[in-house]
């Protein structure tokens, strides 16, 4: 396995491989990066013309060290995903090449290069842009094909696999900002959440919905617990666990997987009625009832014209209209009734002046005002404060509009890469450094129910948290950090300090790494959930060659704390979507193909394709004992 990357998430997802998987890996990264403990092998890469001097391919084929063992991690200092540093890295003979640079362009440019070196590799590329991601994937496959006429199409399910860390992290850190909904992933257009419910009564069963993912912390009420931390042993949260441990378990909540409404073509009628004028937010309130009061007089002018003169209504309607524009003849020789009627419309019209001018003053205000950032309305109350608006931040806003999560932004760059979305969304915006007073008070973080500090400084989150807990103690306060230590640290001492308020910690690259890592493998990832600070896969896996699921029941096949059957594919093998984590297009089957509600007594087949809720480890001991290289959705 090799691993190429610039940042955090390469070094999560190199010890996720060496020490869940057991695979040997290769990091490629540059100086500056750090690579996990445990690594014994450095070789550096400093340009092109230093091929000859080093045995390439061979060298990079052969084990790390002498008497070293597959937790060894060799490391490849490189400046860039070349040619060169690929060849030494061992792509020619690899069976997964991850390529996760925070910059799309070197990720696009090596992985072309990784095709051409090795057609069979699997490729795993990490991209912001999910457009350019799904024509690199045809384009990859393409390639692949090209180069080894013979190969297996099948074997191309997951030969190419574009994914983005801050899609994989965006659902649960909305989710963790929300009470009630909690993380979130999709499966064949159905939205799928694990809700975390309180422990039952004396006398009563939690409602497990689908079925009980895990058990909460038993240290969860308990200031200095290290809640969900590999250190919490058997008082930590435990996952998979059978019916026995969960009746056993009293005092503890569960995390129970609920299925949702079927979503695709659903959406379709809200978003037509948005696409409607926007009469409230072109006119103001009075402007509206004033013009609503003149359009009352001149419809009672018509109607007393037509009742006094006899005309045709048609006709008097026009008279009365002619006589509020001043463009009729006055009324020398007609009837008392029709002076009348001829001044007060007169009167009517210079009325109706103002009105119009003011109407296409504040409807071109409004036009205006659409392409600047909004501020948040005084009376607002309930909602969100997001800090940072950069890739994880933007992914965050649009999940949270999607679940109509009222939002307010706070962003210090003027040049961030979620301002356009947050003013295409109509989201208010604060600009300006959340360390600074005043800035979270214009958010109105003293009537939010809830605080995400997304930026990409820890300290910062931390400062903005400690902030808004001053402003108001009890608000639910998610941070983004990357250091566990910290983390934990920092979470102990803020329950410690607000017992009574809910305190959530979430790593990007801590959520993202096992969704890279399961696709490096070769497996459908469909998304991962967190349950506190741990981790729970759900992939999509083919029956048969699966000793441990082929022709054992439901319930046989469960493995406490490693896997769980929790639905089935039900598509003939030739109709199966390559990617059940895609939703379906307006030309696909509306009704999701996947039964949750199986019986324990069904007999699993070879032909079948199932979705697991596993560990990490009980994933890897599946791939495993099938041969961790073989390829297959």
């Amino acid at each position: 396995m090799v691993v190429c990357g610039d940042d955090g998430l390469a070094r999560r997802l190199a010890a996720e491989l060496r020490d869940v998987y057991r695979e040997r890996v290769t990091l490629v990264a540059p100086a500056g990066v750090h690579a996990p403990h445990g690594a014994v092998g450095r070789w550096t890469v400093r340009s092109l013309g230093l091929r000859g001097r080093f045995p390439g391919s061979r060298q990079a084929g052969r084990p790390w060290a002498e008497g070293a063992g597959s937790r060894d991690l060799r490391v490849v200092e490189a400046a860039e995903p070349d040619e060169e540093a690929l060849v030494m890295a061992g792509v020619a003979g690899a069976a997964a090449l991850a390529l996760v640079y925070e910059d799309d362009d070197t990720n696009v440019r090596a992985a072309l290069v990784a095709r051409r070196l090795n057609p069979r590799l699997r490729l795993v590329i990490r991209l912001y842009n999910r457009k350019l991601g799904q024509h690199l994937e045809e384009l990859l496959d393409q390639a692949a094909v090209v180069a080894e006429p013979g190969i297996d199409l099948r074997e191309l399910d997951s030969s190419t696999t574009v994914l983005s860390d801050a899609d994989t992290a965006a659902p649960a850190l909305a989710a963790s900002a929300i009470a009630g909904a909690s993380k979130v992933i999709q499966a064949d257009g159905l939205l799928l959440r694990a809700v975390e419910r309180t422990p039952p009564g004396r006398g009563q069963v939690a409602d497990s919905g689908l079925c009980t993912l895990a058990l909460l912390s038993a240290t969860a009420v308990d200031p200095a617990g290290s809640e969900g931390s590999e250190r919490s042993g058997d008082q930590g949260p435990q996952l998979l666990p059978d019916d026995r441990s969960v009746a056993a378990a009293t005092g503890r909540g569960i995390v129970a997987l609920e299925a949702m409404t079927h979503a695709g073509p659903a959406l379709s009628g809200r978003r037509l009625a948005a696409a409607s004028l926007p009469v409230a937010s072109l006119f103001s309130r009075r402007l509206r009832w004033s013009l609503a009061s003149i359009v009352t007089a001149v419809t009672g002018l018509a109607v007393a014209s037509w009742l006094t003169t006899g005309d045709h209504p048609l006709h008097a309607a026009y008279i009365t209209l002619l006589d509020i524009f001043a463009i009729n003849d006055p009324a020398v020789d007609e009837a008392p009734e029709r002076k009348t009627l001829q001044i007060l419309a007169g009167f009517v019209g210079l009325l109706l002046l103002p009105v119009l001018v003011a109407a296409a003053l504040e409807g071109l205000g409004a036009f205006r005002s659409a392409t600047a950032l909004r501020r948040p309305p005084r009376g607002l109350s309930g909602h969100v404060v997001l800090l940072g608006l950069g890739k994880i931040g933007a992914r965050v806003l649009v999940r949270l509009r999607e679940l109509e999560i009222p939002v307010v932004c706070v962003e210090s760059d003027p040049e961030a890469r979620g301002l356009a979305l947050a003013r295409r969304m109509r989201v208010p915006v604060v600009l300006g450094d959340v360390t600074e007073e005043g800035v979270l008070e214009a958010a109105r973080i003293h009537r939010a129910h809830a605080l995400l500090a997304l930026t990409s400084a820890d300290t910062t989150n931390l400062e903005a948290a400690l902030y808004a807990r001053g402003v108001r103690p009890d608000l639910r306060v998610v941070m983004r950090l990357y250091e566990d230590d910290f983390a934990t640290a920092v979470y102990r001492t803020l329950r410690a300090a607000h017992p009574a308020a809910l305190t959530r910690s979430r790593s990007v690259t801590h959520l993202a790494a096992p969704a890279f890592a399961g696709a490096m493998m070769g497996r459908q990832i469909l998304g991962a959930i967190p349950v506190e600070r741990r981790v729970l896969l759900f992939a999509a896996l083919d029956v048969a060659g699966h000793p441990q699921l082929e022709g054992r029941t439901v319930a046989e096949s469960f493995r406490p704390g490693a896997w769980r059957v929790i639905a089935l594919d039900t598509a003939s093998p030739e109709e199966r979507l390559p990617d059940l984590s895609s939703t379906p297009g307006e030309a696909a089957e509306p009704h999701a193909r996947l039964v949750w509600d199986l019986h324990p007594g069904y007999v699993l087949k070879a032909q079948d394709r199932v979705v697991l809720a596993a560990t990490r480890r009980g994933l890897a001991e599946l791939l495993g004992r099938r041969g961790v290289h073989a390829s297959g959705s």
